[in-house]
């Protein structure tokens, strides 16, 4: 299962709030999918989920100052 949680337009620290919160919601071994434009979230987001032990699936660049990052539930 993937979740898309949509955060463009919100700065840091809510895309990550909101992460914490939707992860919770998805089982282990689902995707969660972030499409955010806050850069501090560039560094956060990966660390955060380095942290808990998440795996980064995909991150990439989709416009001047947005971003994806796929990450799949430990």
């Amino acid at each position: 299962m993937q979740k898309v949680l949509e955060v463009m337009g919100q700065v840091c620290p809510f895309p990550l709030v909101e992460a914490k919160s939707a992860i919770e919601e998805i089982e282990s071994g689902d995707e969660l999918v972030i499409k955010f434009d806050c850069t501090q979230a560039t560094e956060s987001l990966p660390r955060w989920a380095a942290e808990e032990g998440h795996a980064v699936t995909n991150f990439e660049q989709i416009g001047d100052a947005a971003w994806t990052i796929s990450l799949k539930k430990k």
